[in-house]
């Protein structure tokens, strides 16, 4: 399954949560809102923090949305390869496959 599909496909699932259960689902929303507006550390710093948790915590979901926000917010390789670096140095070999995991994410999606 192609980053993409993971996306979409997440996306779909979300949707029915929400439809679900839409109390938490806009209770969670207004956190991640109040979270990324508020504080000293901007937008794209703070989706870095996120990506890194991401890999740390082998989310696949989790990383595609992360890199796909950090490449609205005009992140570069360079930068996701950092932030993959600090993640494997405090993750070692879990965070090691899934920050190639992240890697290949962000090279499909920012094609």
């Amino acid at each position: 399954m192609s980053w993409q599909e993971k996306l979409d496909n997440t996306r779909d699932q979300l949707r029915g949560l929400n439809k679900t259960i839409p109390d938490t689902t806009r209770a969670f929303g207004a956190l991640g809102k109040a979270v990324k507006e508020g504080g000293t550390l901007d937008f794209k710093t703070k989706e870095f923090v996120a990506l890194g948790i991401a890999v740390a915590k082998q989310c696949e979901a989790c990383i595609a949305l992360h890199i796909e926000a950090l490449i609205k917010s005009g992140a570069t390789r360079d930068e996701i390869s950092d932030v993959l670096s600090m993640t494997i140095q405090m993750g070692g070999g879990p965070a090691m496959m899934y920050a190639a995991k992240a890697l290949e994410c962000f090279d499909e999606l920012s094609d």
